[in-house]
């Protein structure tokens, strides 16, 4: 069992431990080894001595902005750069891309469409899904008042994936411009795609389902529909998978106000109003590229005294794409 721990645990604390010298890890990382008390952001003695695992065989936990050691004159050398410069622990993936998209406190979800579907909710209380569809993991920032310490995430696995199958396994589509071209196609069409409905379980699914062997769908073809209807399902049956995860976010509490959508599914115009109009929230583009390492960049500085990552304005939205009531009842029905 600790063979399979620290290979969970080490390849990033490696990077660490090589730049360093030392060992170090974050509440955010930690969370990911099921080793965490994520409640209190320190390693679970009882699971610890449950599984009979030495503490010191753990990394040192830091808040993620934490300064955590001086880069040593080995790594220096290798990364062609001047000797102890601070390095600050960081944080998860997740946890950096909620911070680089100002996704940092309960009013704002953060729906990522890139090759999967991945839906963050900050939170300032622990709330836990006992039946297991969604995670709850320590955020980048400390709780504070006011400012969210955690996160919960839930995911679907074909979102982007599922239209890009769709450009080349069914309609066979090359040019830079073959998006564009699909989503015309599905702007005239209407709400429902004509009685066509599409299951995105290209891959399996996980939110809330939690099935390998679930399997993708179209329901109600007709020799009445062509490529705009099916681009149109595609677009529609990921926004209300994405839903139903979203779903089990709201059973156990989640209020968002807005969502900030983020990966390559936000440049389409209509999958954001799709979005808005089946979550009946407003939907804005993140403006920020690359906001993991965006996030991770505050965290730095924040590390060296440069700025407060907790209140630092960083991030940029495109205007809000309103939701229609009339088509988020018919996406209700």
């Amino acid at each position: 069992l600790w063979r399979q721990v620290r290979h969970m645990l080490l390849p990033k604390d490696y990077i660490r431990w090589r730049l360093t010298g030392d060992y170090a890890t974050d509440p955010s990382d930690g969370s990911g080894a099921l080793l965490l008390d994520v409640q209190r952001r320190e390693w679970s003695s009882e699971l610890l001595d449950a599984l009979d695992i030495p503490l010191e065989l753990l990394p040192p936990l830091a808040p993620a902005h934490q300064v955590t050691g001086m880069l040593s004159d080995v790594a220096a050398k290798e990364l062609t750069l001047l000797p102890d410069i601070p390095v600050v622990a960081g944080a998860a993936d997740t946890a950096c891309s909620a911070l680089g998209a100002g996704a940092v406190d309960a009013g704002a979800l953060l729906l990522t469409i890139s090759t999967g579907g991945q839906l963050v909710l900050p939170i300032s209380k622990i709330a836990i899904d006992r039946a297991g569809r969604i995670h709850t993991f320590c955020g980048a920032l400390e709780p504070r008042a006011a400012q969210a310490g955690w996160y919960q995430m839930g995911a679907i696995l074909s979102a982007g994936l599922a239209l890009r199958w769709m450009r080349d396994r069914v309609l066979g589509l090359g040019g830079d411009d073959a998006y564009t071209r699909m989503n015309k196609w599905a702007a005239d069409v209407p709400v429902g795609a004509n009685g066509l409905i599409f299951l995105p379980y290209l891959v399996g699914e996980r939110t809330p389902h939690m099935d390998p062997q679930a399997r993708g769908l179209f329901l109600g073809l007709t020799a009445g529909h062509g490529r705009a209807e099916l681009v149109r399902s595609v677009l529609e049956g990921v926004a209300l998978a994405c839903y139903d995860a979203y779903a089990v976010l709201k059973q156990i509490g989640a209020q968002p106000k807005r969502i900030v959508m983020a990966g390559g599914g936000a440049r389409s115009t209509l999958w954001r109003q799709i979005l808005a109009d089946v979550f009946d929230l407003p939907v804005q583009q993140l403006r920020v590229a690359d906001q993991s390492a965006f996030g991770a960049a505050l965290l730095a500085g924040g590390g060296i005294g440069l700025l407060d990552p907790a209140t630092h304005t960083w991030a940029s939205y495109g205007p809000p794409v309103e939701p229609n009531d009339r088509l988020h009842t018919l996406y209700e029905g």
